[in-house]
């Protein structure tokens, strides 16, 4: 490459500009200050290989990040400053260039904590734009994913087709098994991954700051998710690379969360196989500023546990077998979920399919989840949902008893975490594609068992077809209508076999059987 930065500037005449324009956004967004533009702009001209700079003559109007961002990297590609266009090249490209402008953990901390004087919600509020304005969370590719409310049985459940994290390249993947393999950061969640340059197989992270935190007495830090899949979706992360462990220690922890940001949910994955998250090696909660669906779920069945008549306890009208305990006490919620959680992970019903453990593996645990409950006084209570989980496989059912049903598989297939077990779908971006196709099919009258791309859905198009005959081939409505009509009625079954997952998720069903296990496991506390 020539780093000739006279050739550089003719032959591309706008990387000015584009400096000048980044460095602006910087300043009107807080990532910079008017102290720090010619540092900014002079660590800039390093990166693009340029000695020489000469601020624009003309007003230039500071645009989305993303079409800044997009005009550098095109920049970067014909000047050599990329090896090729893939997807996770041009995010290492634009990420570090997001980390010259992004100021030092210390800074950021500091604000959050002066910010978190005052009130919680400026601190957060303040993290939650940072964390978007230095393209961590890419706002762009969030505004891609669809989502929709369908109403059930069970109240409405939100439902999101996730197309904000990008498919992998085939040119990015061989590039992975090629690179050289390293245990730092040991996962995604470490603290080593703030300001981490990241690599073919591991995201860059230098436009990435983290926020410490204690709870019961232990470092946690909080950041952002960088997919938020809801609104303010934020990861609570152990500062040691430590395995998911439910136990009375993680309820506390929840609970502190919860009194440090009172206006957040937090909530752990459980710590098993199959029932569990995705990371299990790291400790981590999740939260964040949104009523999910099951916050909205209301006792079905109150009851008192012996030694706690303090806590009010019940079963919510939820898909998934829930516990939800009400007090004003975190040490008294935390003692009473903890003798739950002893109970459960020892309890089995044979009558139920409720085994504890089958040759010494456990089955048995939960998901807890903290909020805070505001009354009409004013006042608040700590509420926390205990969701019963057991991960036990058979023949008929190698994924789990307790998992999506392969009735469901064409839509939801993984595992039913966290998020899944409060109400919010997140769906595979491969639904976009294939929802347009069927609906298509449906309006053409096509056979869908002999397209291949979407066959895996042919049974419950067929339903689909017999349950919306009249308004599938009213022949009043034009092909728009029609669309538009089928698009809404796809988005609805979906929104249904949620709630069937969900179903299938739930230890102890919905049915007078099902209802008399479940207040016999509550008759055992």
């Amino acid at each position: 490459m020539d780093n000739n930065s006279s050739n550089n500037n003719k032959n591309n005449p706008n990387i000015n500009a584009l400096i000048f324009e980044l460095v602006q956004y910087g300043k009107t967004n807080g990532l910079i200050t008017s102290d720090d533009i010619t540092y900014t702009t002079n660590r800039l001209l390093e990166f693009f290989n340029l000695s020489e700079y000469k601020e624009p003559d003309e007003t230039i109007s500071v645009r989305e990040l993303h079409l800044i961002l997009e005009d550098m990297i095109s920049y970067g590609l014909e000047n050599g400053l990329l090896e090729s266009d893939s997807i996770t090249n041009k995010d290492l490209f634009d990420t570090r260039i997001m980390g010259l402008i992004t100021p030092p953990p210390s800074v950021v901390r500091n604000k959050f904590n002066n910010l978190y004087k005052d009130n919680p919600i400026k601190a957060t509020d303040y993290y939650y734009s940072f964390s978007k304005a230095t393209n961590y969370i890419r706002t762009d590719r969030i505004a891609k994913d669809e989502k929709w409310i369908t109403n059930t049985e069970f109240g409405d459940l939100d439902i999101t087709i996730n197309l904000s994290k990008p498919e992998k390249d085939p040119r990015d993947i061989a590039a992975a098994g090629k690179a050289k393999k390293s245990g730092y950061p040991a996962c995604l969640l470490c603290m080593e991954n703030e300001g981490y340059a990241g690599n073919m197989s591991h995201p860059a992270r230098q436009n990435h700051r983290i926020i410490p935190i204690r709870l019961a007495g232990e470092n946690y830090y909080l950041q952002y998710s960088p997919y938020v899949y809801y609104n303010e979706h934020c990861i609570i992360f152990n500062e040691q690379h430590t395995p998911m462990k439910i136990d009375s220690s993680t309820i506390r922890k929840l609970l502190d969360f919860v009194m440090l940001f009172p206006h957040y949910t937090a909530g752990s994955n459980a710590d098993l196989p199959i029932v569990g998250g995705s990371i299990l090696s790291h400790d981590h909660f999740q939260g964040g500023g949104y009523e999910f669906p099951m916050v909205r779920a209301p006792y079905e069945y109150e009851f008192t546990i012996n030694g706690f008549k303090d806590i009010h306890s019940g079963i919510i009208k939820w898909p998934m077998s829930t516990i939800r305990l009400q007090g004003k006490d975190a040490d008294r919620i935390t003692e009473l979920a903890d003798h739950i959680l002893r109970t459960w992970r020892s309890y089995s019903d044979k009558d139920a399919f409720i085994f504890a453990e089958t040759d010494g593996v456990p089955h048995n645990t939960i998901t807890p989840i903290a909020r805070r409950r505001y009354l009409n006084d004013g006042s608040s209570i700590f509420e926390l949902d205990l969701v019963l989980r057991n991960n036990i496989t058979t023949s008929e059912h190698p994924l789990g008893v307790f998992h999506p049903h392969e009735i469901y598989h064409h839509i939801k297939k993984e595992n039913i975490g966290l998020i899944e077990v409060m109400g919010l779908a997140v769906l595979p971006a491969r639904l976009k594609k294939e929802m347009d196709i069927l609906e298509d099919a449906l309006i053409e009258k096509k056979d869908i068992h002999s397209i291949e791309e979407i066959a895996s859905h042919a049974n419950w198009a067929d339903m689909i077809k017999d349950k919306y005959s009249e308004i599938i081939e009213n022949d009043n409505f034009d092909k728009t209508q029609k669309k538009n009509n089928l698009h809404k009625i796809v988005q609805d079954e979906i929104g249904l076999v949620f709630s069937g997952v969900l179903e299938d998720a739930g230890v102890y069903k919905r049915t007078p059987d099902g209802i008399d296990a479940f207040m016999r496991f509550i008759n055992s506390l």
